[in-house]
């Protein structure tokens, strides 16, 4: 628990609106995040839930990496009245739970195709007891249309047409697109074919507490 509490007190001191969100409920969150931690090592060998099996690497690069833009979202989502965000191919659930405990006031909804990662999912909820998380087994284009105010990944799929029209489809107008990136240039590179589709985006910098590497959010905001 000790590296979690000393990454979250990195990222209140980082960001005026993470310490917003965070601050009153520290040790809340702390205490939540270090029992998703411990979920996920119980069954990440039997699930397959991350590449990892290192407890600092799991906390560092999944977890406080997940939270790491909190007050990036929180500013893209702007004056929107309860948002409903999802976060597509979920998997163990990055960035969607960490996210949710941060937000309470947002509601979130954790699409995994996955059978048994889904099970997780629904695990996760039942036993931290978090009433702002919806599980949704199944392939995001099959999701309603126009269902959610922002669409967040991390590790599913790098940008592509096919993706980007999926992604579009499920939100409503005005809706946004927040993918989590590394380096700048493989962003950039993996962006360049949309430069003739109409399509704006850009890219935010973000610091992860005790990672040495880029990360970035890829914004994409729709009409």
């Amino acid at each position: 628990m000790e590296l979690i509490t000393e990454g979250i007190r990195a990222l209140l001191k980082s960001d005026k609106e993470i310490a917003g969100l965070l601050s009153c409920r520290f040790e809340e969150v702390v205490s939540l995040l270090d029992r998703y931690k411990n979920e996920i090592e119980l069954f990440n060998s039997a699930y397959g839930l991350t590449g990892t099996n290192n407890t600092k690497e799991l906390i560092i690069k999944h977890i406080l990496d997940s939270l790491a833009p909190l007050g990036i979202l929180y500013r893209l989502l702007g004056e929107t009245k309860k948002p409903v965000i999802a976060d597509a191919g979920s998997g163990a659930g990055f960035p969607g739970i960490p996210l949710a405990i941060a937000m309470p006031n947002c509601d979130f909804t954790l699409i995994e195709r996955m059978g048994r990662k889904a099970a997780f999912l629904c695990n996760v909820k039942a036993i931290l007891k978090i009433p702002n998380i919806t599980v949704e087994e199944g392939e995001l284009e099959k999701t309603k249309k126009e269902s959610f105010n922002m669409v967040t990944f991390r590790a599913f799929k790098p940008m592509e047409p096919k993706l980007l029209k999926i992604l579009i489809h499920v939100l409503k107008k005005g809706g946004i697109i927040a993918a989590y990136k590394g380096r700048l240039k493989k962003t950039e590179h993996e962006m360049a074919p949309f430069k003739d589709f109409g399509c704006n985006w850009e890219t935010i910098s973000y610091n992860v507490p005790f990672l040495e590497e880029e990360r970035h959010i890829l914004v994409i905001k729709t009409n």
